[in-house]
């Protein structure tokens, strides 16, 4: 082989994808047959960030990506308003502007949301260890409220976020180190409810209701913790799942209906939370403004 042939068999041989290390070979990597090991590698990657900071409990908070606080939410009518005055007739943008409308109504829960996890995060923080951490699936609208309830008290929050077709961006109020992406729901469900010792839930859609039937599945069977699960929005989910009516037909026993209480301020929530865990500390209530104070200058504290 002459000289020039064998330096260009050389520089083949290191570009080539079989001599890299496999542990850095993403196109390896992402081989269907390699999907067991991605899996355990998200298993284990928020795994040991939580054992290394000492995370042992957490508060779990689901809620709808739509539901935003409330100058956000009058905006978005606003807009919506507009587009239906420039083609009163079109039947599109009237329901645009009364699904609007619905949203604006619902827009509290961004707050009660946000007030809960400064509740939970000031009643549970001592010496820079918070015992409850409060766990989001680390997008917008609930979840961002309750990392940003957290952000107010000055304490770490987790958010698992998830990769999906359309844009996912993670809230900017999850503490840094404590922000996950996953690719598989199952290990992003699975890390929801490993350490968790409450699961409350908000207003939501298709996601909402997902975790919530696997918490009250896993429940039912007993294959996880005993939990308080609390539900927010009585009137609201009394219309979207009838669990009186899945008694009555015997589907469910009516012991089942014990697995949750609904609750319609933070502080039941909390009161609930605490009654359930004895241990827990009391609920420290928080000053009257602190929740109206300017934190964009606090994104640092982390």
């Amino acid at each position: 082989m002459e000289e020039l042939e064998r330096a260009t068999n050389l520089k083949r041989i290191l570009e080539s994808p079989s001599y890299r290390v496999a542990y850095q070979d993403l196109d390896f990597l992402a081989d269907p047959k390699l999907r067991p090991t991605r899996m355990e590698l998200e298993l284990l990657k928020p795994e040991l960030a939580f054992e290394r900071l000492n995370i042992t409990a957490t508060i779990v908070v689901f809620g709808g990506t739509r539901i935003v606080e409330r100058a956000q939410a009058e905006s978005r009518l606003r807009a919506a308003e507009a587009r239906l005055k420039l083609d009163p007739r079109d039947r599109g943008l009237q329901r645009q502007v009364a699904v609007a409308k619905r949203l604006l109504a619902k827009s509290h829960y961004y707050d009660i949301a946000r007030e809960f996890a400064y509740i939970v995060s000031r009643a549970c923080s001592t010496d820079g260890h918070c015992d409850y951490v409060i766990c989001t699936g680390g997008g917008p609208g609930i979840m961002e409220a309750a990392n940003r309830g957290a952000y107010d008290a000055g304490v770490k929050s987790i958010g698992l976020n998830i990769r999906l077709p359309m844009e996912q961006q993670p809230n900017p109020y999850i503490t840094p180190e404590l922000c996950f992406q996953f690719h598989y729901f199952a290990l992003r469900k699975f890390h929801f409810l490993l350490r968790a010792k409450a699961l409350v839930v908000f207003p939501g859609g298709f996601g909402t209701l997902d975790e919530l039937s696997d918490a009250l599945t896993l429940r039912q069977t007993r294959r996880m913790q005993p939990i308080p699960i609390i539900i927010f929005g009585k009137e609201y989910w009394e219309r979207v799942l009838d669990f009186g009516y899945l008694a009555d037909e015997g589907v469910i026993d009516d012991e089942d209906l014990d697995l949750f209480e609904y609750a319609e301020t933070a502080q039941e929530a909390w009161d609930i939370i605490c009654r359930f865990h004895e241990s827990a500390r009391p609920p420290t209530v928080p000053p009257a403004d602190a929740l109206d104070n300017d934190d964009a200058g606090r994104l640092n504290a982390h």
